[in-house]
């Protein structure tokens, strides 16, 4: 492949973006341009010079325009191999001009569901003929320049300003891989539409498709390279935030406050959730922001040092100031007022999101994680935990406050690693175990880390999944709680539940599992 001219285009585009410009760029290099519909309304009105697609084929758009480009004088044009003796002999035979330049965005299909859009409206927002057209044209790379967006056409006017209007084989190449990505990844968007109206969670075929968002300066170690990309259904959080303020983030930053603001999510009160390695360092609940922060760093202040803070309102001054005096890596929230902006603006090397909503936990969605060869994909964990759910296994029920603070615990393990366990008092966390082998570690270190601080006497405990012996149990009251919280269907339950009666504690099987690895 050497340099190939460009001498006609087609352009139709949904996205008019700097399209006046490159197409009087175009028609200043001798370009003859063909379009159809709005695009060539357009460029009429700014005095380019452009023929319809109707009148270069002969036959008019039908259909209300979803039959206008499907034509062999267009694909003809675009998939003619200029070096095949059959394919311009075809071309000769049947008047079909060469088109080198196909400028084609798509209409709007995944703004049209992101807007609310009912089912007849986005299905007519689902292009036939541009994903038609750009793969032809990126077929044809040898031959054919292909762009798909507006951030291609400096590219194309460089090239072509350097090579008396021919482009090079490596920025067609290039243009072409990028082409199918993007027709691949509306192909995705409309799959995944279709799915969730058809109620198929776990559809035969996956299609996954993203835009790259940012490229990372590393992955989770510096040797590693990664990039950060938005896609699937519209969520308020990581890929939605505005940064309004500090450095990139980073690959670890933005996986731990995803986590956080999922976290954070789950409640209903005002609630803080402080995140180190994608584990809570703590969480509280209260009347206000400000005490929620308080309480989340009283749980493990030496932890929270260089974490992620989230929150499920709109931040406050006194909040931001409570902030402001620890040092944190990123700060997310639904928003935050002029006056707390301004007190997050002096520490310059924090990172502020906000992201004008709160994830819905209730909403349902996939999860993805890659294996060797594959993906495992799950439904997002939206199981909840209610009071009706419960029920109580020993002979001593759970008081009021117990019942509040054990579903407020069992909450927080739904996003702390297993083996997963949490003490929590006065809907505040006070010490978390995290990702250990046996569960009566995870108890252990958890009392641990509280002793550190307030301490656990006094509260109550949530374990992700049932105890399988007594001694995480036994563990946990020897540390001070009053009551516990577990799934139960332990071949050993009898046993666990005799050493809470024993103790004297309260307890209540729930029922769900809360598995995070």
């Amino acid at each position: 492949m050497t340099t190939a001219k460009i001498t006609r285009a087609l352009i139709s585009v949904s996205d008019k973006t700097g399209l006046v410009d490159f197409a009087g760029f175009l028609a200043g290099h001798g370009v003859a341009i063909l379009s159809t519909g709005g695009t060539a309304k357009m460029l009429r009105e700014a005095n380019i010079a452009v023929t319809e697609v109707s009148d270069h084929t002969g036959f008019p758009e039908i259909m209300d325009g979803r039959v206008k480009t499907l034509h062999p004088m267009i694909h003809g044009g675009l998939l003619a191999r200029r070096d095949d003796k059959q394919h311009r002999l075809a071309m000769s035979v049947h008047d079909i001009a060469p088109i080198d330049l196909l400028v084609v965005n798509l209409y709007p299909f995944e703004e049209t569901v992101a807007g609310g859009a009912d089912f007849e409206a986005c299905i007519e927002n689902i292009d036939i003929g541009g994903p038609a057209l750009i793969r032809a044209a990126a077929k044809n790379h040898d031959f054919v320049t292909v762009a798909t967006g507006p951030d291609d056409y400096q590219l194309v006017r460089e090239e072509m300003t350097a090579n008396a209007g021919a482009t090079t084989a490596e920025l067609r190449r290039r243009l072409a891989a990028k082409a199918y990505a993007h027709t691949g990844g509306y192909d995705a968007a409309i799959a995944g539409w279709f799915a969730a109206r058809m109620g198929d969670d776990l559809p035969e075929r996956l299609a996954i498709g993203g835009r790259r968002k940012q490229i990372l300066r590393y992955g989770e170690n510096p040797h590693q390279k990664a990039a950060f990309y938005a896609g699937g259904a519209a969520r308020p959080g990581i890929a939605s935030a505005e940064q309004i303020q500090g450095k990139e983030l980073s690959f670890n930053n933005l996986n731990d406050t995803d986590a956080a603001f999922e976290l954070v999510a789950e409640f209903e009160a005002p609630a803080i959730a402080i995140i180190k390695h994608a584990n809570p360092a703590g969480v509280a609940e209260a009347g206000d922001l400000a005490t929620a922060y308080r309480q989340a760093l009283a749980c493990d202040p030496v932890s929270a040092f260089g974490g992620i803070i989230a929150a499920n309102r709109p931040l406050d001054a006194e909040t931001a100031t409570l902030i402001a005096e620890l040092f944190a890596e990123v700060v997310i929230a639904p928003g935050a007022d002029e006056e707390a902006r301004e007190i997050l603006a002096a520490k310059k090397a924090l990172r502020v999101l906000l992201t004008d909503g709160v994830p819905d936990p209730l909403e349902s969605g996939l999860t993805l994680r890659s294996l060797a060869g594959g993906y495992l994909a799950q439904t997002r964990d939206t199981g909840r935990v209610s009071e009706s759910d419960l029920k109580t296994v020993t002979k001593r029920a759970p008081t009021a406050d117990e019942l509040r603070d054990l579903l407020f615990g069992m909450k927080v393990c739904k996003h702390v690693k297993s083996n997963a366990i949490v003490f929590a008092r006065n809907r505040a966390t006070v010490g978390i175990g995290a990702g250990q082998m046996s569960r009566v570690d995870s108890v252990r270190i958890a009392a641990h880390k509280a002793a550190e601080q307030a301490g656990t006497k006094g509260s109550v405990v949530a374990s992700d999944a049932f105890f399988p012996f007594p001694d995480g149990l036994l563990a946990a009251i020897e540390a001070g709680a009053t009551a516990a919280i577990q799934p139960g269907g332990s071949v050993r339950d009898e046993e666990v539940v005799a050493a809470a009666d024993k103790a004297g504690i309260a307890m209540v099987f729930s029922g769900m599992r809360h598995f995070r690895h």
